[in-house]
This record gives structure tokens, sequence and C-alpha cells, in this order.
């Protein structure tokens, strides 16, 4: 449903109330109720909420040719590919939805951020599940900026890069590495034994590893650390590991602790 007042009686109101007019006397000279005008005051002014659905109407950069913040995307296609899902809503919205610990707060911060910087005006929300922050945020264009979406669990379908997906992961293989490790991985303590003069002495050290079903996904993250000249192996089915030491210095400098 469209607004009842027009903008320009909206930017009236808003510029009497800078004024000092009473609410009162600004609601009589508009024709409005005063709880409009105060309503109008929290949203726009105190709150700086765009009005209507403008948000909702972002120019796509795949349809429209509208510019796109790439490191933003490469990290929240790394989100996606890790724990995001898209659902399809009323009126063909599609809703970006992405899970992750609770635990991690200020991770949870960044992809609402890099969400409102792929959708300029987008409005993330969350909900709380147990143990989980569900950040959502709706756009018709999601289905364009993420076309490998499809029917059935990731790891039951194939999943592939557009030409031009690729092109952004290859100029920003950081912030993509950084949306994997921080949605399907993390970086732990390993341990081994050597025996060295006779006497049987344990070694710690630090190892970054990434898990996941899908073979593809996988692919993509090995690929990525290649990008970076990151050494690693396939240390199970679903699970590749970073253990050298030089290997490990360049994640953390590229993909930082959880948090």
């Amino acid at each position: 449903m469209g607004h009842v007042r027009p903008q320009h009686v909206v930017d009236s109101a808003l510029a009497a109330s800078d004024a000092g007019m009473r609410d009162a006397a600004n609601a009589a000279m508009h024709g409005v109720a005063v709880k409009t005008i105060r309503r109008w005051r929290r949203l726009y002014q105190r709150r700086g909420l765009p009005r209507g659905q403008a948000h909702t109407s972002a120019a796509c950069p795949v349809c429209d040719g509208a510019a796109l913040d790439e490191p933003a995307y490469a990290e929240l296609l790394g989100w996606y590919l890790g724990d995001g899902h898209l659902s399809r809503g009323r009126r063909d919205v599609w809703n970006l939805h992405v899970y992750n610990d609770a635990r991690y707060v200020q991770d949870n911060a960044v992809i609402a951020a890099i969400m409102r910087r792929v959708k300029p005006g987008g409005l993330p929300h969350t909900r709380l599940v147990p143990g989980c922050v569900i950040t959502t945020v709706s756009w018709k264009h999601w289905i364009c900026l993420l076309p490998l979406h499809g029917p059935g669990r990731k790891h039951e379908r194939v999943i592939a890069l557009e030409p031009w997906q690729e092109e952004i992961v290859e100029r920003h293989p950081g912030p993509f590495l950084r949306g994997l490790f921080h949605s399907d991985g993390c970086r732990a303590n390993n341990w081994t034994t050597r025996r060295v003069g006779g006497e049987l002495k344990r070694y710690d050290y630090p190892r970054w590893q990434f898990s996941n079903r899908s073979e593809d996904i996988l692919g993509l993250c090995t690929w990525a650390l290649d990008l970076v000249d990151v050494p690693w192996r396939r240390s199970g089915r679903w699970c590749v590991s970073v253990s050298r030491r030089a290997g490990v210095a360049r994640l953390d400098e590229l993909v930082g602790p959880k948090r």
C-alpha cells in the first residue's frame, strides 16, 4: 500500500519541526494528526530510516549495470556457500539468510554490514534460534547475484560460479576465504609427537580447517587458497587443512580470528 501523504508534505512538516514549530501547530498546518508528526520525526529524523519501500528497489548490478562492492560481495559469497541459503517470498522477492554462531557477535555485525554494502539501502534483520543468529535481507535481485541457487542441499547438486563471479573472487580472494572460513571453518591447535634423540617429544602447532560436504565448495576453497599461495591438503573426506607455518600466518593475515 502506498503512503497517503505525498513526500512534499512530509518534507515540509519535517522542515517546520526543525525550525522549532510545535507538533500541534505543525499537524494543523499540514492537515495530519499530531501522532503522525511525531511518528515522522521518530522514524525519519531520529532514526534516519528511508521512507516507504525505496530500500527494496535497489538497482541490480547484473540486470541494471549498477555498481557492485566487489570485496563485500566476495565475502558474502563465501558466507552464502558456507552457511547461507535463499528462500522465495511473495511477489518474487528473495530472502538471503546467513546462519552463524551467536557467540561471534562481531562476525554477525559484519554479515549485516556486507549485506548493506552489496544491496545499498538494504535493511538486514536478525532472529535468534538456539545458539545461532540468522541474518536476513530481502531483494528481488538476490537470485541474479547468486545464480548458483537451486533446489535441495548444496552438497546434493552442482555448485559452480559464473565467469563474472570467478573474476571477482580472483580479484578479491581474501574476503572470499574470510567468508568461507568464518562460516564453515575454524582455527585450532593440533599436536604431533616425534622421537628426538631417543626421547618422544610433543609438538603443538596451529592450523586452519575448512569443512563442507560439497565437493564443489571444497574445490572453490582450495582454488582460492591457490590464488593466495597458501599450501593446503585434504585431511579428510570433507575437510581441507592449512597446517604449514607460513600458510597459517598468511591465512591469519587474510582471514583473521572469529569474533
